[in-house]
């Protein structure tokens, strides 16, 4: 987490983690999850004037990479309910290894001074396995199968699909699917939660200026 950032939670909520972890099996997961996503959006943007982006990282060629178009063809479903978040990433336009610094390019290019959600498949512990981590901060997408490529994001929701450490592009090719589509589907539900939630506050804001 950059400097700016860690200052701007401080200066916002003091109290607020840099990091909340639910598993899917969590029947508050989508409640809990959404409201601290609220607080991280109100924290680095008080005003909710910044354009919001959701990047959804990974390909549909990998079952366990498929995590983030599946979240953003989801997301994709539901944007007629919530035209000011911008979303990236789908499984019919996905953004992976190959297009990620031209899409990042042309998101800063459309869409001035945005806060990024960064969403991507993660490889942990197996007693991790099913997580859904929601932090401030970005991915390093690539990591696990040792691509550089730029860091995205000021917020990250990551979902840990499978046990990493070991032949882990393989690994990611043999990840459940079942697994894969509960946490894509807590995740654009979380972020849709979190929507309506921002255009409440929205509204607040914009009565108590008049």
């Amino acid at each position: 987490m950059t400097t700016l950032l860690k200052n701007l939670l401080n200066r916002e909520i003091n109290n607020l983690p840099d990091k909340i972890v639910h598993n899917i099996n969590d029947e508050n997961l989508i409640y809990k999850t959404a409201n601290q996503l609220v607080s991280y959006l109100r924290a680095l943007d008080p005003t909710l004037v910044r354009p919001i982006v959701v990047v959804n990282i990974g390909t549909d060629r990998s079952t366990g990479d498929s995590l983030g178009p599946l979240v953003g063809s989801f997301l994709q479903e539901k944007q007629r309910f919530m035209p000011e978040f911008h979303v990236y990433g789908t499984l019919d336009q996905p953004v992976h290894a190959t297009n990620i610094e031209q899409c990042m390019e042309n998101i800063m290019e459309l869409h001035s001074n945005p806060v990024i959600i960064a969403v991507d498949a993660c490889l942990g512990q197996a007693k991790n396995v099913g997580n859904l981590n929601l932090g401030v901060g970005s991915v390093k997408p690539g990591a696990g199968v040792k691509k550089e490529l730029p860091s995205v994001g000021h917020i990250y929701m990551t979902g840990t699909v499978n046990v990493g450490g070991y032949l882990e592009y393989l690994v990611l090719q043999n990840t459940r699917l079942n697994l894969v589509m509960k946490l894509a589907m807590s995740i654009s539900d979380t972020i849709y939660k979190a929507y309506r939630q921002i255009q409440i506050n929205r509204k607040n804001l914009a009565s108590a200026r008049h």
